[in-house]
This record gives structure tokens, C-alpha cells and sequence, in this order.
């Protein structure tokens, strides 16, 4: 009778050991992978005509669906993190400009009453182990660094852009383990985050627990003088292999050749981290997502503002679609159907629903979020939940609802008005000849300004 009474036991302790094991398994992993200034036309897969060689990319649009009306909800760098990490646009977070220099950039920056993605998903059924590597540029004081706001792990840097070997800031050596120093100079950065997120996921695979990883590249950022040694040419900067691709010399100066290898370099790193997840041995159940910041600065600086936006207008730090409307991708292996094109409009805010929504989370009441969640038109065909969408950085602004948008680059301007069905490249402005859509876009924006 004991016998039996234990071997009942042992049984129902395994049946309950299983089904926890099952309601773990089905919670998917979470990879978030951003570039850094990435053009929306430098890839093969969004556009034919480009001659940068990017096989990894190319591969993962095959196996994804491939985002063509996909935004960032900030033109910039930092503000576009700040908007990604928190599901709220700029008016509402408060980070609403590029955080300068040393004083910005190691200060607070983004207000420590902002729930972060990492910090929702520790409070899932399941607590999510959470790893950050790459480029921070949301504020480094105390209480503002990854590890303080959710992250278990982080390896990268605090400002917006280093130099890519000696991980020098104007001067500062910015290259961080949690909140201490981490000397790799000579270790090119993005082989560097790269590394650091297979680690990362190889370990917290095995656990059997479900794991968070963004993946915030600095490639391919511009190079930027105040970041270079003494002597130190301010060129792009990759790894000799990556020249060899196309078959030059890692000697090359034209900066068209040199930003194509640094995106070579990008892709087969991207690569390397979805291989791993193969070899981890959890690929089919990770949800993937792959977006541009922002889009490529197009301000006509020589040697330095490459990245292209064709058939966007402009690029960074503007309003237009070059500098909001980004290259992304999503997959996730029996849900997302591969090699589709979703034309459907949403945004970075997103992400912190399909976060929470991917969890089992609950995303705080009391916090207003500018997300819905996009799940149902990546798996489903949905149709988007948004009404519009509201960008503004600095003095410029713009509008986007239904095929519709307003532009304007000063608050003094009068708007103009654009069908993006028709007109993706916004060369012809419909403002007078469609006043009634302009009257309605702009209600729209000021009903936005209203909420805030």
C-alpha cells in the first residue's frame, strides 16, 4: 500500500514537474535587435539596387515577415530608445532630444519613473532573465543604467556612439560590464554586443527559462572626430574581412566602400546570434524582432551621410518618411508566416505590448501607453489598431493616418499634405487640392497635443 502511495506521489509530482516545464516552454524567448542609423533602402531585401552585400539579413527577411510601413516613434538616437524601451512617445517620457555630449549622456536621461520592457517582463508569470548589450545613450548617472532598470546583464556603452576599437567617447573610454569598466580595446564593438548576447543566450537557454536580449548595435553610426585619438583618421571603420567581401583593401578610402563593409560586418554579426539560437536549440520559440532606430541621416555632410532611404524622402532627425519609416523584420517560427510583406502601419511603441502580451505580463494602469499590441497583424493579417500616428522632433512634425500624412519642418510652416499609397517619396504636396484631408490630419494632431 505504502508502494503504491508513493509511486502515486512520484507520479503526480512528475506530471506537475511536466506541465510546468510545458507553461515555460510556452513562453517564447524575446530578441530585440536594433541598428544604429541603418538607411531603409541599404539592404538587398528592401532594396535591389543596392551594392552592400548583406546574405544574413537577406536570409532572415526570407524566414520573417518583412515590415515596408513599419516606424520608429523618434528620428534620433536616444529618443527613439527612450520611445522603444518604454511604449510611450516623446511627450509623454519626457526624453525628447539627443542627449549631449559627457554631461548628457553619463546624467540621468530618461526619468526614473518610466517602466522599461526588462522591468515589465521580471514582473510575468514567469520572470524573464534579461540581458542588454550594445549602445545605452538613455542616461548613465546612478539609478539610470541598465542594470538599475531591469537588465540582469549588460555589456556596451553609455553615449551615443563610440569609436568602434578603442571604444573612446570624446575622450572618455566608454565600454561597460553592468557598472564597471571593461577594457577590450582593439575588439571591434559589434563582434564585441555580438558575442556578449550568444553568451547570454547559450547560458539562460539551458535553464529552460524564458530570456529577454536586447541587442542595440552602434553599427553603422557614423564615425565621428571627437571620438578618434590624436592622429587618428576619422574613417568607418570594420574588420579587414569585411573589405575582402568585395574584394578591396582594408586600405580603402572611399567612405561609400568603407560604410558598406561596416554593414557587411553588422549582418554576419546579426547572423551569428540567430545561429546561436539554433544551436541553444530554441529558434522556434523566440520571437525576433529587427528594426533601424531611425532612419539614415541625409544632411548632406560629405563622407558621413551614406546610408540609403531610397524611395524615402531625407532621413534622420527629420519628420519625413526617411527619417521615421525604418527597415524591420519579425519572426517567430509557426506563427509569423516567412517571406511575407506586411504593408500595415505600426510602430516602436509596439514592442512593449508584444512584450507584455508574450509574457502573460500585465502592463501598469496607471501609465499611459502609446503601444497596442501587434501581434494579431504579424500572426493574423490584422488590420492596425492605431487611428494615427504623431511624430515630432525638435521643430519638426508630422502626421500619419491611414494613407494620409501632414508635414511641417517649422511650427511656423503651413502644413503639407501627402498620399503615401501614391506618393511614398512625399514629392507632391495635396494640401490645396484636398483640404478637407488637411483639416482632418490636423484636428488629429491637435487632439494628439491635447493628451499630453
Amino acid at each position: 500500500m505504502k508502494r503504491s502511495l508513493l509511486i502515486l506521489i512520484a507520479a503526480a509530482l512528475i506530471s506537475v514537474d511536466a506541465l510546468h516545464y510545458e507553461a515555460l516552454a510556452a513562453r517564447p524567448n524575446i530578441l530585440i535587435v536594433t541598428a544604429d542609423n541603418l538607411g531603409y533602402g541599404d539592404l538587398p531585401c528592401y532594396n535591389p539596387n543596392t551594392s552592400i552585400i548583406a546574405p544574413r539579413l537577406d536570409r532572415l527577411a526570407a524566414e520573417s515577415a518583412r515590415l515596408t510601413s513599419f516606424y520608429t516613434a523618434s528620428s534620433t538616437c536616444t529618443v527613439s530608445r527612450a520611445c522603444l524601451l518604454t511604449g510611450r512617445i516623446p511627450q509623454r517620457h519626457g526624453l525628447v532630444n539627443q542627449l549631449p555630449g559627457l554631461e548628457g549622456n553619463y546624467g540621468v536621461g530618461l526619468g526614473h519613473r518610466e517602466r522599461l520592457i526588462p522591468q515589465i517582463l521580471k514582473t510575468a508569470p514567469t520572470p524573464y532573465a534579461t540581458g542588454c548589450f550594445g549602445k545605452w545613450n538613455i542616461g548613465f548617472a546612478e539609478s539610470s543604467r541598465p542594470t538599475e532598470r531591469g537588465f540582469d546583464e549588460f555589456i556596451g556603452h553609455a553615449s551615443g556612439n563610440i569609436d568602434y576599437y578603442s571604444h573612446n567617447y570624446r575622450g572618455k573610454h566608454d565600454m561597460f560590464q553592468g557598472i564597471e569598466e571593461l577594457y577590450r580595446e582593439g575588439e571591434y564593438a559589434t563582434d564585441i554586443f555580438a558575442d556578449a548576447a550568444i553568451d547570454f543566450i547559450q547560458r539562460n537557454s539551458k535553464t529552460g527559462n524564458p530570456w529577454f536580449c536586447y541587442l542595440p548595435f552602434n553599427a553603422p553610426h557614423f564615425p565621428s572626430a571627437k571620438n578618434k585619438k590624436p592622429g587618428q583618421p576619422n574613417i568607418w571603420q570594420a574588420p579587414d574581412w569585411a573589405f575582402e567581401e568585395y574584394g578591396w583593401s582594408p586600405d580603402e578610402t572611399d567612405p561609400e566602400k568603407r560604410y558598406a563593409a561596416v554593414v557587411t560586418a553588422l549582418d554576419k554579426a546579426i547572423g551569428r546570434v540567430l545561429d546561436s539560437l539554433d544551436r541553444a536549440g530554441v529558434a522556434d520559440n523566440t520571437f525576433v524582432f529587427f528594426m533601424s532606430d531611425n532612419g539614415g541621416f541625409r544632411l548632406g555632410r560629405e563622407g558621413i551621410d551614406i546610408g540609403v532611404n531610397d524611395p524615402l524622402r531625407l532621413g534622420g532627425v527629420t519628420c519625413w518618411e526617411g527619417g521615421i519609416r525604418v527597415a524591420a523584420m519579425a519572426r517567430w517560427p509557426g506563427r509569423i508566416k516567412p517571406g511575407s510583406v506586411i504593408s500595415e502601419p505600426f510602430w516602436s511603441p509596439d514592442l512593449m505590448s508584444a512584450c507584455a502580451k508574450l509574457s502573460g505580463a500585465n502592463l501598469p494602469g496607471d501609465i499611459v501607453f502609446d503601444g497596442r499590441d501587434p501581434l494579431p497583424i504579424l500572426t493574423q493579417g490584422a488590420t492596425s489598431k492605431h487611428e494615427s500616428f504623431f511624430f515630432i522632433y525638435q521643430d519638426h512634425a508630422a502626421l500619419r493616418e491611414g494613407d494620409w500624412k501632414i508635414v511641417r519642418e517649422k511650427s511656423t510652416d503651413s502644413w503639407q499634405l501627402f498620399n503615401l499609397k501614391s506618393d511614398i517619396s512625399e514629392a507632391n504636396n495635396l494640401a490645396d487640392e484636398h483640404p478637407d484631408h488637411l483639416a482632418r490630419l490636423e484636428a488629429a494632431f491637435k487632439q494628439w497635443q491635447k493628451t499630453f
